[in-house]
Formats: C-alpha cells, sequence, structure tokens
C-alpha cells in the first residue's frame, strides 16, 4: 500500500448492459476498452472526450480491456466505511490523548512541538487507526521457494496487529498467488538451480565492487550480450536493482529544459526517477491516445513555460503491463504519435517481458512490434526470470552513454553473479537454446492459465479488471472492511494473495491482485476460483 494512483477510468468511456448471453456482474454493468468496432447495438457514441484509437489498423489482433465502473451504491457504502473508521479513529485517538488507551505509534515529544513535525499527520492517523486493523494481510514470511505454492511462517497478534510473535509452527501447501513468477523459474531444482549453483562455487555470492571498479565480471558480460540479443536491440546494461533501474537512469537521461508525458498509472519507480530529473512532468490519462496527443501538441506549439523556447527532449514513459491495473500499453498507437511528433519513448516492461508475446519477448513482441521502434527498452529480472535487477536496452550509443552518467551504473555494486546465471539460463531456456522446448511450453501454458483463470472468475460473476491476456488479475472488492476479511478468509483456505486499497488504490477501487503462472496447473486455478466463489456468498452478498 504504497503507490500512490488516481482514478482509471478512461475518459468517455459509458457502460452498457450485457445482452449477449454472457453473464453480467452484480450490477449488470459492464466497461468496455475494445480497439475493433463493435456491433451496433455495443457501438459507443463518439464525442470529444471518447478514447478513440487514432488508427486500428495498427492492430493485427483484437485488443480487449474492460473496467467496470464503481456500482453508486458500492461507491456510497464504501465511503460510509470509511467514513465510520474516521470518527471511531477520532474518538480512540481522543482515547489515548488523556492516556486512557494506550497509543503505540511514535510521536513527537511535547518539547519539541516547536520544531518541524517528523511525521505527517494524516498519514499517522490512517496508519494507526485504518492500516493497523488489517496490518495482518501484509508482510507474511514464508520459508521456502516462492513457486506454484509455499510455506507460512504462522505467526500471532496478541495487541491488534501492533506486534506479532512466530508460533513456530509452518503452515505448508499454500497456494502462491501472489508472486510475479509467470514463467515458474522460481525453483531451487532443475537447470537454472544447477547452473547458480556451480557459479557460486567459481565466484563467490557478492562481489564487492561497482561494475567501473574491481566489479565486472565475464558472466556480466555474457549476461548482457544475451539480454541485447533476447530483446532485437544494439546494446543492453543490466543493474542490480529493479527500481533503481528506472529512478537513477531517468535522471542521467532526462535534465531542466526536457519534458516528460507521463502515464497516470506509471510505477512509483518511474514517477520517482522523472522527479529527479528536474524535467518539467505532464500526465496523460492512462492509456488515452487522444490525451497523449494534446500534451504531445501542446508542448510543440508552446514549447517551454516562460520563454516559450522548444524543448530540449519530449519522453513518453509507459509500461508493458500495469501492475495493479492488469492493462496492456496501446503501444502501437504510442508509437505512431512518437513518431508524428519525434518524441522518444521509454517503455517500461517489468511486468510484460517474459509473460507477453508468442516468443516472451514482452509487450513489442506481442503487438508484432519492431523494438527499434523503442528509444529506451526497460525491464527487470525480478519476475519471469526469477532472479533480481533490471536492465536497459537500446541503441550503443545510449548504452555507453548510460554506463558513464548513471549513477546505478557508477555507484551500485555489481550484481551478484549467481543471480546473473540465474538470468543466462532462464533468459536461454526461454529463447529454446538450451536444446529443448521447455521455455515454448511454459510460455504456452502461462497463456492458457492466464484465460483460463480469467473467464472462469467471469463467468462466476466477478468483476475483473484488465486485458483478457494480461496475467495480472485484479478482482474488485471495493470496501474496507473486505480488504482484511478476503485476505484471511483466503489464507484459511490455503491461498496466499494479495490485497490491495487506498492509497496504492483510488478510494473506492480496494482489490484483490492475483498474478497468474506457468506453474499453477488447472486444478490449483479451480481451487481459487471455488474458495473465491464460497466466499463471494459469505463477504460480496448485500
Amino acid at each position: 500500500m504504497t503507490e500512490s494512483a488516481t482514478s482509471k477510468l478512461l475518459n468517455g468511456d459509458i457502460c452498457h448492459r450485457t445482452s449477449n448471453g454472457k453473464k453480467a456482474s452484480k450490477n449488470g454493468f459492464v466497461k468496455d476498452h475494445s480497439l475493433f468496432e463493435q456491433p451496433q447495438k455495443y457501438r459507443r457514441p463518439r464525442d470529444k472526450n471518447q478514447n478513440v484509437p487514432h488508427n486500428s489498423s495498427l492492430y493485427k489482433k483484437p485488443f480487449v480491456e474492460s473496467f467496470e465502473e464503481t456500482p453508486l451504491w458500492v461507491a456510497v457504502l464504501t465511503y460510509m466505511g470509511y467514513g465510520i473508521l474516521t470518527i471511531f479513529g477520532y474518538l480512540r485517538d481522543f482515547l489515548r490523548h488523556w492516556n486512557i488507551e494506550k497509543c503505540h505509534v511514535a510521536r513527537e515529544r511535547d518539547e519539541q512541538k516547536d520544531f518541524v513535525p517528523l511525521y505527517q499527520d494524516f498519514e499517522n492517523f490512517y496508519t494507526r487507526n485504518l492500516y493497523m486493523r488489517i496490518r495482518d494481510n501484509w508482510n507474511r514470511p514464508i520459508c521456502s521457494v516462492p513457486g506454484a505454492k509455499v510455506d507460512l511462517v504462522e505467526r500471532v497478534t496478541r495487541d491488534y496487529n501492533w506486534t506479532f510473535e512466530h508460533t513456530g509452527k509452518v503452515v505448508k501447501d499454500i497456494i502462491n498467488m501472489g508472486s510475479y513468477n509467470y514463467l515458474g523459474f522460481a525453483e531451487n531444482t532443475g537447470a537454472c538451480a544447477d547452473a547458480a549453483l556451480e557459479v557460486t562455487k567459481m565466484y563467490g555470492a557478492g562481489v564487492g565492487s561497482t561494475r567501473c571498479e574491481m566489479g565486472n565480471l565475464d558472466i556480466h558480460e555474457e549476461m548482457e550480450q544475451l539480454v541485447a540479443r533476447f530483446l532485437g536491440v544494439e546494446s543492453a546494461m543490466a543493474f542490480g536493482m529493479g527500481f533503481a533501474t528506472n529512478s537513477m537512469n531517468i535522471p542521467a537521461l532526462m535534465g531542466k529544459g526536457c519534458l516528460i508525458l507521463s502515464d497516470e498509472l506509471n510505477h512509483t519507480s518511474l514517477v520517482l526517477g522523472a522527479r529527479l530529473s528536474g524535467s518539467t512532468i505532464r500526465v496523460f490519462k492512462h492509456n488515452n491516445m487522444q490525451s497523449l496527443e494534446k500534451l504531445l501538441r501542446d508542448a510543440i506549439v508552446h514549447g517551454q513555460p516562460r520563454t516559450h523556447r522548444p524543448w530540449k527532449k519530449i519522453l513518453i514513459v509507459v509500461e508493458g503491463i500495469y501492475s495493479m491495473e492488469g492493462s496492456i500499453v496501446r503501444l502501437p498507437e504510442v508509437i505512431a504519435l512518437k513518431k508524428r511528433y519525434k518524441a522518444y519513448l521509454y517503455l517500461d516492461e517489468a511486468h510484460s517481458i517474459g509473460a507477453l508475446g508468442p516468443n516472451g519477448r514482452g509487450v513489442v513482441d506481442y503487438f508484432g512490434l519492431d523494438s527499434k521502434d523503442v528509444d529506451i527498452m526497460m525491464g527487470t529480472f525480478t519476475k519471469s526470470f526469477g532472479a533480481a535487477g533490471g536492465y536497459i536496452g537500446g541503441k550503443k550509443e545510449l548504452i555507453d552513454y548510460l554506463r558513464r552518467h548513471s549513477h546505478s551504473a557508477m555507484y551500485a555494486t555489481s550484481m551478484s553473479p549467481p543471480v546473473a546465471q540465474q538470468i543466462i539460463t532462464s533468459m536461454k531456456i526461454i529463447m529454446g537454446e538450451d536444446g529443448t522446448t521447455l521455455g515454448a511450453d511454459r510460455l504456452r501454458q502461462l497463456s492458457q492459465n492466464t484465460t483460463y483463470f480469467r473467464r472462469s472468475l467471469h463467468e462466476m460473476g466477478f468483476i475483473i479488471y484488465g486485458n483478457e491476456d494480461s496475467p495480472v488479475v485484479p478482482l474488485m472488492l471495493y470496501m474496507p472492511a473486505k480488504i482484511g476479511a478476503f485476505g484471511r478468509e483466503m489464507l484459511k483456505r490455503n491461498i496466499g494473495t494479495v490485497v490491495v486499497g487506498f492509497p496504492a488504490t483510488p478510494i473506492i477501487e480496494s482489490r484483490a491482485r492475483f498474478c497468474v503462472s506457468a506453474a499453477h496447473t488447472r486444478e490449483m486455478l479451480d481451487t481459487v476460483s471455488l474458495q473465491e466463489l464460497l466466499l463471494q456468498d459469505r463477504l460480496f452478498d448485500c
């Protein structure tokens, strides 16, 4: 619950009732963001705010995303729930002030009252009165490989989630629906584990230096050459941390006098990198090409504020798969706009690399595009590859520049050798260079599992967000009380999942997020769907 997000409903989209034999959601309204014309009865009126594709011919196959607008009565009840929690929160703060109730949270001493406050008042209030009530749903320690199933360390709290005690027991065989283990490479047996073990014996676990000093190993060079070949770019560079790949490299590429156009749902690492760069930042509506084109036009016509000089650089920043929405970027249209207005494109494929496309090469492969049309290709090894770190790929001049100017390249310790070997082995498996069809089989299994799981939830009447091909599946909960109840009840049924609420999502759009993996069996997915259906009767019926 750390990422900021604003409303993702596309400007101009309207709701329509399903009447084609499909099961509607409980309120009967569905939002359908399809790029291809629907039958006449589903066509929406064209108005100036509607998100209409510029050119449907850019897409080689249907591109369908659905978002259901929050029902009015659900929104009202959700606001009422937060209102009641807030009222009782202030009442408890009153009792704490008079020492009637014990205060567990950190606060300034009386002698510090004339200093600048260390804590923001509302954030502190939200933490102690709302977040703490459902804190047991997060930071659960596991004691096994985060594969299709995990083992959890049992813990209890005796002071309403302020502190936890480990009982010494282990809860085994929890179906793992929370890890980003898209291709199932998070494992301690098999080719990846064996190769990483051999490299550990040869190089050790750590390097103890930066790449520009004594930490540049031959295995790092091999990995970067393989990444460049996998992406289809001239050159690539790897970093030890995915978050720092964004936050430390955007400032190296952009600066004062530059303009960054950022999707409103971009990850915090992208937002931080944009802010650290000192560039002017303007936000466009999620996946809304009209909004993006308007900002591009205005940037070209008006230039910089006050001086009206042309911008030094204009950079469009988008993600492949948006991790909280399950949405896929409309990359063909973004590239068309980027070419038309001579801007640069920064594509974050943290969740899409390895998880999308017939060859697992991400959203560029998914749309059948040329990787050379993307100026800066960023991604992470933390998800589909079962490792750690991130990469940036592009032209050789770009990568050479980053090697000299990126703080993450100059000052961060080199990637651990066994992690680098995990990346090399898993990537070769995906590419089929290991001499087997294991990579292709896993890609196909992930696609089938995604389709099956999304279809199962939809047929059961759940409200789910995102693209039909996205392995990130958000299931809407809306009300704050359901966040904690859903997470706890699923764990009782040996299913581990991630529940998300404000401020990571809009206040009336709390959700559970499932991450589908190629390691999941059909029986596991059926178990999850069945338990959700049982919980629907218990939690969702009003």
